[in-house]
């Protein structure tokens, strides 16, 4: 296998991440990150880490990739990118927590998220609950998804940097366009990653509590979700209109509508969206 992707060495806005660089840069001094690869292409980094949970690999294990093959987000949707266009990253977790809390993970990591493309490239985000990154008109920057397995928590990331409006779906859109100028990928992974580290621990300190944590507050100050109308469509196709009033403690949305108030799991929805004729 080379060591690059064919297509990243013929666009210099898309040169290959330095692996070793980015793993002493971010494992020095932390309390979290044990090791980062940076993988030419592979399958899912998702579904490596879970592989590898099973083999006892450590909490703090980040892995990387020019390019994912079969990349999927939530409810095993696609998430492609071109070769060297984006972040795409996983990483293993073990949080001491209560299990029903963990559904503040994917939001948690968001949270990261968006601070971090508003440092480095200066990219104004919201969060859309429960898992994507938006731009400041709507359109997608980036997918999260959280998978369990093994005893492990493996969160992944998929954001579009480089990539041009041509090669995005409609609703998506990446930081360079965003913010009309090239963005260095290793300082947005670096900075993402130890914002994440930072309020990871905080929130495991207080056992998961997103209160004490202050991360219910910040997630709500990035959230373009809560406190907009919205319709939920549910798995059986059926679908939930009302207001989405808040998160709960163990990260689910709550939606009052007409016949009562609902809290809804990341996996009870396939898809949560404004009503019709609102942007």
């Amino acid at each position: 296998m080379p060591d690059t992707p064919p297509s990243a060495s013929s666009d210099p806005t898309r040169a290959p991440l330095d692996g070793r660089s980015l793993a002493a840069a971010l494992t020095a001094g932390s309390a979290l990150w044990r090791s980062l690869e940076v993988v030419p292409e592979i399958g899912s980094t998702n579904a490596a880490l879970l592989a590898a949970a099973a083999e006892d690999a450590p909490e703090g294990t980040v892995l990387a990739a020019e390019h994912q093959v079969t990349g999927r987000g939530r409810l095993d949707r696609v998430w492609a990118s071109p070769p060297g266009a984006g972040i795409t990253v996983s990483f293993l977790l073990r949080p001491d927590v209560p299990s029903a809390r963990r559904g503040w993970l994917p939001l948690l990591t968001g949270v990261a998220l968006a601070e971090a493309v508003g440092e480095v490239p200066g990219v104004h985000a919201s969060l859309k609950w429960p898992n994507d990154l938006l731009a400041a008109g709507g359109a997608k920057l980036a997918g999260i998804l959280a998978e369990a397995g093994n005893g492990a928590v493996v969160v992944g990331v998929g954001l579009n940097v480089s990539t041009r409006a041509d090669e995005l779906p409609e609703t998506g859109t990446s930081l360079a366009l965003a913010a009309g100028r090239p963005v260095d990928r290793a300082a947005v992974l670096l900075q993402f990653l130890r914002g994440f580290e930072r309020r990871y621990l905080s929130w495991v300190r207080t056992l998961g509590d997103p209160v004490s944590s202050g991360l219910a507050r910040d997630y709500l100050a990035w959230s373009s979700t809560v406190g907009a109308d919205v319709v939920v469509t549910l798995p059986d196709g059926s679908t939930l209109e009302g207001v989405a009033e808040s998160v709960d403690w163990d990260g689910r949305l709550v939606v009052r509508t007409a016949e009562g108030v609902a809290e809804l799991a990341s996996g009870d929805v396939r898809h949560v969206r404004a009503p019709r004729g609102e942007a």
